[in-house]
């Protein structure tokens, strides 16, 4: 009780509200933050507008898409099969699905050292627009034009987004049932996450809280939709994927992830364990990305960001003290990293 308290008191949350303040009034952030101790919420604000064309505010309870937040939940699907007995990390994975490059282990995909390709290269190269891709189309292109690996697995730490689809079909080739059928059925509705889906456009544009994401533009010296944008076009002829990103949620939502992996809801606490081990790579240097989760050993902390047009997310979970950040943007702020940086210090100090 004396250490909650004494954390309790650590964290200044009239600090934490004049950063917003200040971000707020000088019209750079639209989204939701929220700090919780413990798994309670003690900071939970939300500012800025669903949409900005309509002046329609944001709330606690705006759905905002997680673009790579969404690795954690695919990471998580492979480490419940595992738990299973029906995979095991360090198998092939062209024991499960035909691609090109050979010797890559599934461990390697969840830490981005396999040295695969980028997938949207090749898609964007040879893909018809004018048809949306699923993770199946994206593996024919692959194997069908077949682009060099980058670098031998296990060489070396490489973000790839082309990894994370390759997982959630191994997921479906393993389980035999739909990656979106199975994160709905044994995570969101496990842990009770009521607003959290892997939705179509369809779905998003048929719910009034979703918030839709912008981009600042000088010459009109206003926020546009991204999506009014060429270069957010990607996210339509690509809008099958699964795996990399595309799960939407609230801040609520991922609080209630957040504190079910201190608990066996999902895995046992030694099956999660995994997650949050660096990885050693072929050179004998460390790699600071576990399963899903970017690592930070030193200040005990474990995170992701995510980027997808117009939206900048990202959760901070500060495993000594069980302090949880989440912070939800929707006008991709250039100084969301400043706000990240300045809470994630507050925290800590």
């Amino acid at each position: 009780f004396c250490f909650s308290t004494v954390f309790s008191q650590r964290i200044n949350y009239g600090k934490v509200d004049s950063i917003i303040s200040n971000l707020v009034s000088n019209n750079k952030f639209s989204g939701v933050v929220l700090i919780a101790e413990d798994g309670k919420v003690k900071y939970n604000k939300a500012v800025g507008y669903i949409d900005y064309a309509n002046q329609k505010a944001l709330n606690k309870n705006s759905i905002f898409e997680l673009a790579s937040v969404s690795k954690q939940f695919t990471a998580m699907t492979m480490m419940m099969v595992k738990e299973k007995g029906l995979l095991n990390y360090d198998d092939l994975v062209e024991k499960y699905i035909n691609i090109p490059y050979k010797g890559i282990t599934i461990r390697q995909l969840l830490t981005h050292t396999s040295g695969l390709p980028d997938y949207q290269a090749v898609m964007d190269a040879y893909w018809d627009k004018s048809k949306v891709a699923g993770n199946e189309d994206i593996i024919h292109y692959l194997n069908k034009y077949a682009p060099p690996k980058l670098f031998e697995p296990g060489e070396k730490y490489l973000y790839s987004n082309t990894g994370y689809v390759l997982l959630a079909s191994i997921l479906e080739k393993i389980s035999g049932r739909d990656f979106i059928e199975f994160c709905n059925t044994e995570i969101f509705n496990k842990l009770k996450m009521k607003s959290t889906g892997i939705r179509t456009l369809e779905e998003k544009a048929a719910i009034a809280n979703f918030a839709l994401g912008h981009v600042f533009v000088p010459e009109r010296n206003a926020y546009i939709r991204a999506d009014s944008f060429p270069s957010s076009n990607y996210t339509i002829w690509l809008g099958n994927r699964k795996g990399p990103g595309r799960i939407s949620s609230t801040v609520e939502d991922l609080l209630k992830w957040d504190q079910a992996l201190y608990t066996s809801k999902l895995i046992q606490p030694s099956t999660l364990a995994e997650a949050f081990k660096p990885m050693k790579l072929s050179t004998g240097k460390i790699s600071n990305y576990g399963f899903g989760w970017e690592l930070r050993p030193q200040e005990n902390i474990v995170w992701h960001n995510g980027d997808n047009p117009g939206y900048k997310t990202i959760i901070i979970r500060f495993l000594e003290n069980k302090a949880t950040l989440i912070i939800l943007c929707n006008n991709a702020s250039d100084e969301f990293e400043n706000l990240t940086a300045a809470l994630k210090e507050i925290i800590l100090n």
